[in-house]
């Protein structure tokens, strides 16, 4: 899908100022009061809590997809399409449009309210009551004609008109005092929580003051940066908007009585300073921004979906998803936006109205805090966010959000589902080519495959994927003498990869070989039980080591993925097991398998020392999967304190090319290496390369080195040796390029 371009980007401001002001909008003006007034102090502060117990996991979800990989137009649908799949994210992406579009309806009505003196003079005037409809619908169609003709410019430009009146009137407002006030004896440790029946009630109706924080999220497309702007806007939205609520409920608590603030929904015009002009003022602010924000927003929503042919008829797609020519902006979008919103403004009633929108945000936001906790649980390697979120928030926002739905309303929670899953099933008849299983389920799955795998086995029971990660198969012999191959296939497993060691049994098949097969598997196993590893363990009977690495290489991997990587290991003076090695290298090369070679050093791992890469500007094959392979690594518990170094030996001429192309790919791969730890080290004809590794790497934990295949039936064992003052090494040999994205 190609994204439109716009000539306009936008910064961090924007993101955040169109947040706050449809945080604080029109429920604060119009129905905080109310709900402290039926629910209490305390009450109150609990919808808060509860309310952001959704919205800040799904804050820090977003953030923390953004970081991850570009949010390209569309914001929230498009997090959610690219995870769940077109066909789901469709499905939802039409709940997200429809609740972005009903809210630019809703902030119109509310803006209505701040002219309450109007109605108020037409009434004791002419006698009669004026319409709420006779203000919303030509407001709505001033908006209308505004978005059309001048676009998100317009809208952005405003925020900061609005911002400054907004802050200005809550000024006014906490400064303000009362009769009531200078009386009440107000203690919170003695406050209320009343009308527990009606709290849902109340909370359905407060809620959509809390989802203004991913407001600023649907102009992705129009950000600079996007994986810096989202975050740093939508969180500290979130969290600022979030202790103004706080205080917003004290001070309704002591300024007026229950009574006054259940019956009069403009009651912060009675206790703010200058109220009668501060709190209208502040209201139509806060709201026009919020319709404004809603209508900048919804129709890049809109536009997402129609570029990625969620709706049946192609030509609609195609009108719907075309930009304007003179600045990219969705007009034909924006047209069916403010039409929806027009219907929901004539209907005019504004609790109804709130009470669909929480509907429709409960659905997104559990969405994305599950697209969070999944990306988590999976541990895909391609996913190396640069801002982390906490698995156990997201899946809380999940649940929560899912909880909240049915607690305020099952019958409409059931029929948004129902809807939903209408609209799915069609998205599925309409688009049968795409059905293929998102990526994100697939590493959920492979995970928990993974971990109930290594569970059965455990308790003496036995059981392709696109993206790569390593899925290693290590044999050895020694496995009772020494533990170092094993404990790097326990580092690649942990969390990215998948691993299976192989003991072997060197003998023919009997009944012998197999009754010392499984008391050496018990063995095995009770040895590694404590080591927390995520290892598949098993023994292999065969006469040679040529015949066991035939039969292990074609054995599936313990996630019922192929085997891709082949791990031998020897000790550092046993050259005899290296000749072995290197005598079947052809073997295993044949199989298209990536090869490491464990070369055993008696000394201790200094984990804290961390990991040394060695590359050669010819040897660039090898390099990106030594990058991958220490990055899985460095996620075990054992090299918590570690860090990876680089040194790449290049020539002179080279040097400003190399420190380019490594920082572009620490940079663009998102990996945790510093700056610092790239080492350009210059080729010099009198000085071997592994005289330079002896010198700089005899403290390191572990050294990665890159060998050829060229090399190998070249020099064979020499390639290997020279590196006395090395502790253990691994020898590395890929397949094939692997890419960093």
């Amino acid at each position: 899908m190609t994204h439109r371009k716009t000539n306009t980007k936008f910064g961090t401001a924007p993101v955040f100022f169109t947040a706050i002001s449809t945080i604080l909008g029109a429920i604060l003006f119009l129905r905080f009061g109310f709900a402290v007034g039926t629910v209490g102090f305390w009450g109150a502060i609990l919808i808060i809590l509860l309310g952001h117990m959704v919205t800040i996991p799904t804050a820090l979800a977003i953030s923390e997809i953004a970081t991850n990989k570009r949010v390209e137009g569309g914001g929230e649908y498009f997090i959610i399409s690219r995870s769940f799949g077109i066909n789901i994210g469709a499905t939802i992406g039409i709940a997200l449009f429809m609740s972005q579009a009903i809210s630019v309806a809703f902030y119109v009505i509310a803006f209505t309210e701040a002219f309450d003196f109007v109605f108020s003079y037409v009434h004791d005037a002419y006698g009669f009551a004026l319409s709420k409809q006779a203000i919303s619908i030509p407001s709505m169609m001033v908006l209308a004609v505004l978005i059309l003709t001048k676009g998100a410019n317009l809208g952005v430009k405003a925020l900061y008109v609005v911002v400054v009146i907004l802050a200005a009137s809550l000024v006014l407002f906490f400064l303000g005092d009362t009769a009531f006030a200078a009386q009440n004896d107000f203690n919170i440790f003695k406050a209320q929580f009343r009308n527990s029946g009606s709290f849902f009630v109340v909370f359905a109706i407060i809620f959509p003051a809390f989802t203004g924080m991913t407001a600023g999220v649907g102009l992705s497309g129009d950000l600079k940066k996007p994986s810096r702007s989202i975050p740093i806007g939508t969180i500290s939205a979130t969290v600022i908007g979030m202790i103004i609520y706080f205080f917003l409920v004290y001070k309704f608590a002591v300024s007026a009585s229950p009574e006054d603030l259940m019956g009069n929904q403009l009651i912060m015009r009675d206790i703010a300073i200058y109220g009668a002009i501060a709190v209208p003022l502040g209201l139509a602010a806060s709201t026009i921004s919020s319709a404004l924000g809603s209508v900048m927003v919804a129709p890049r929503t809109l536009q997402a979906l129609a570029m990625d042919r969620a709706f049946p008829v192609k030509p609609l797609n195609n009108w719907l998803a075309r930009g304007r020519k003179k600045d990219g902006e969705p007009f034909n979008a924006s047209l069916v936006t403010v039409t929806i919103a027009m219907v929901f403004v004539a209907l005019g009633n504004i609790n109804s109205v709130a009470s669909i929108i929480s509907m429709f945000f409960m659905v997104t936001y559990g969405s994305l805090c599950l697209i969070s906790f999944l990306n988590h649980f999976g541990s895909s390697p391609a996913y190396r966010p640069s801002f982390r979120s906490r698995w156990y928030l997201s899946l809380m926002g999940f649940i929560v959000s899912l909880w909240v739905m049915f607690k305020i309303n099952t019958p409409y929670a059931l029929l948004a589902f129902a809807l939903m899953t209408g609209v799915y099933l069609y998205m599925q008849k309409i688009h049968k080519n795409r059905r293929g299983f998102a990526s994100i389920f697939s590493n959920a799955i492979f995970q928990l495959n993974r971990n109930l795998q290594v569970y059965l086995q455990k308790k003496q029971t036995r059981s392709k994927f696109r993206e790569w990660r390593p899925s290693a198969i290590c044999i050895s012999k020694d496995s009772f003498e020494r533990d170092k191959a094993f404990r790097l296939l326990s580092w690649i497993a942990y969390k990215y990869g998948f691993g299976t060691y192989l003991h072997r049994i060197e003998g023919y098949y009997s009944k012998e070989t197999r009754k010392q097969s499984e008391e050496e598997l018990k063995r095995l196993i009770q040895k590694v039980k404590g080591l927390d590893s995520h290892v598949y363990v098993d023994t292999l009977i065969s006469p040679s080591y040529t015949s066991a690495i035939a039969q292990a290489i074609q054995i599936p991997g313990i996630a019922g993925m192929e085997n891709n990587m082949v791990i031998f290991e020897y000790g550092k003076n046993d050259l005899e097991s290296l000749t072995h090695i290197l005598e079947n290298f052809a073997l295993v090369n044949a199989g298209n398998f990536d090869v490491i070679i464990l070369a055993n050093h008696q000394k201790k791992i200094e984990y804290k020392n961390g990991i040394h890469l060695w590359i050669k500007s010819t040897d660039t094959e090898n390099a990106n999967l030594m990058i991958l392979l220490s990055f899985i690594i460095l996620g075990h518990p054992d090299w918590d304190k570690g860090d990876i170094k680089i040194f790449n030996i290049c020539k002179p001429v080279e040097e400003q090319e190399t420190k380019d192309k490594m920082h572009e790919l620490v940079v663009s791969g998102r990996l945790p290496i510093t700056a610092n730890n790239i080492n350009i080290i210059l080729s010099d004809p009198e000085i071997s390369s592994k005289q330079l590794v002896n010198k700089h790497s005899k403290e390191a934990g572990i050294t990665m080195i890159g060998f050829r295949e060229e090399r190998i039936k070249r020099e064979k064992e020499e390639v290997f040796e020279g590196y006395d003052q090395v502790g253990t090494i691994m020898f590395v040999h890929s397949h094939d390029q692997k890419i960093i994205d």
